[in-house]
C-alpha cells in the first residue's frame, strides 16, 4: 500500500458515519474469527479463498511467496492440487 492509498483510505474513513465504521469493525472481527477457525481446525484453503478472506486480489496472494505473515497468522503454501495452490494458516502470538 502506498502513501497515496493510505491517504485515500483515511479520507474515505472520515466520510463514513460512526455506524458504518462499527459495521466495518464487526465485519473485520468476523473475518478474524473465520481465519481463527481455519487455523484451529487445520483447514487448507485455496488462493482465491484466501484472497477473499484477506480482501485482496488472488494474484497478490501467490506473489507473496510460500511463507508470509498476515495479521495474527503465518500463511504457508502447503501443496498444489491440480491447478489449485493450497494454503495453511497458523496462529502466532
Amino acid at each position: 500500500m502506498t502513501m497515496m492509498d493510505t491517504a485515500v483510505n483515511s479520507i474515505e474513513d472520515l466520510e463514513l458515519t460512526r455506524e458504518e465504521r462499527v459495521i466495518e469493525i464487526q465485519n473485520l472481527i468476523e473475518t478474524l474469527r473465520i481465519a481463527e477457525e481455519i487455523a484451529l481446525k487445520g483447514y487448507l484453503i485455496t488462493s482465491s479463498e484466501l484472497a477473499d478472506l484477506m480482501d485482496i486480489n488472488a494474484s497478490a496472494v501467490t506473489s507473496r511467496g510460500d511463507h508470509w505473515s498476515w495479521r495474527n497468522w503465518v500463511v504457508s503454501r502447503v501443496r498444489r492440487e491440480g491447478n489449485q495452490i493450497l494454503w495453511q494458516l497458523e496462529r502466532v502470538d
